[in-house]
């Protein structure tokens, strides 16, 4: 029994480590619910949701990642006043920071379809979409994940981070774009493993300051939209 129906969140600013406990609990329950299904042969419907927050200064790195891919040592993140993490995702290291919206969706897969690539080039998708609301023409780079603009020339830049977890087809992790965030931070890292291409954001493109609400509303519409969910707000 599939169940398209979505919880929407909107965390606001919350502190790295506090929104990974909160996604990790969710995440848990619903790969706990779909073993309990297993052992007890039922089709109780497993719950999905698409969560969005801003975080304050903070670097991840990814499974895959390598750790001198951040170029600050403790001292001079303590300046910064920015946290560093080492993570459960795939990719390698990246920045999330007040500006940047950051998405979550722990969706069962079985819910939709189970595709983990056909998975990460739909939200792809979806932001390419809401850019484009914006006049912004984005793509994709062949080779790497996340949304990119002039991918096919020497002015490529990077817009949107993707880095998720798939476990028994349940996700966790997702997406990051760049709306309004300090770009200056990126400088203090390799951004996921790439040291010869930029990173640019909505409001260094369109030379003013975006309206976060409204992207929340236009890039949750376009992910309803392209996963046929029933969003629940």
């Amino acid at each position: 029994m599939k169940n398209k129906k979505v919880s929407f969140q909107d965390w606001g600013l919350l502190d790295y480590q506090l929104a990974w406990d909160k996604q990790d609990a969710v995440f848990s329950a619903i790969v706990n619910s779909k073993t309990q299904n297993r052992i007890n042969n039922t089709e109780i419907p497993t719950e999905n949701y698409l969560i969005f927050v801003e975080h304050p200064h903070v670097y991840t790195l990814g499974k895959s990642g390598k750790p001198d891919h951040l170029l600050l040592n403790e001292d001079e993140l303590e300046e910064k006043e920015a946290s560093y993490y080492k993570i459960n995702r795939g990719g390698d290291i990246t920045y999330h920071g007040p500006g940047q919206l950051v998405g979550y969706p722990i969706l069962d897969l079985n819910n939709f379809f189970t595709d983990i690539h056909l998975y990460l080039r739909t939200l792809e998708e979806a932001v390419i979409l809401t850019l484009s609301d914006y006049g912004i023409q984005a793509g994709r780079y062949p080779g790497f994940t996340g949304v990119w603009l002039d991918a096919d020339n020497v002015k490529a830049r990077k817009i949107c981070a993707l880095g998720v977890r798939c476990s028994r087809w349940v996700t966790m992790h997702g997406f990051a774009l760049n709306v309004n965030p300090d770009l200056t931070y990126f400088k203090n890292i390799i951004p996921c493993g790439i040291d010869d291409k930029q990173v640019t954001s909505m409001e260094q493109e369109l030379g003013r300051k975006i309206e976060m609400d409204e992207v929340k509303q236009i890039l949750r519409n376009h992910i309803s939209v392209l996963f046929n969910m029933e969003l629940v707000i």
